[in-house]
């Protein structure tokens, strides 16, 4: 059974810093592409940023570029998102997802980990 737990989410405030992490297990975490993904109240999910299992890094809008970093530690299983710089509008529930590279949809989502950037 695949199961993607994410963690370090919490309440900062603005121009602060969080560090979300992943743990994966039940799958070949290597072979993976992880993602992670948020969504805001009221908002469709969007998409944050991406790594390959070779370590090619991607990211979604231009607001997060420079200021979220995605890694990854295949001997962990894990994957974290570093955000820094972080506004009010960066509030929503992050989530960790998994997908074998190639394919177009994310087969894994973890439950997700709430962020709220207080002003």
């Amino acid at each position: 059974q695949v199961r993607l737990v994410e963690s370090g989410g919490g309440l900062v405030q603005a121009g602060g810093s969080l560090r979300l992490s992943c743990a994966a297990s039940g799958l070949t975490f290597s072979a993976y592409t992880m993602g992670w993904f948020r969504q805001a109240p009221g908002k469709e999910r969007e998409f944050a940023a991406a790594i390959t299992r070779s370590g090619r890094t991607t990211y979604g809008a231009d607001s997060m570029k420079g200021r979220f970093t995605i890694s990854r530690d295949n001997a962990k299983n894990s994957v974290y998102l570093q955000m820094n710089s972080l506004k009010p509008e960066d509030t929503a529930v992050y989530y960790c997802a998994a997908k074998l590279t190639g394919q177009v949809g994310y087969n894994y989502w973890g439950q997700g980990t709430q962020v709220t950037v207080s002003s």
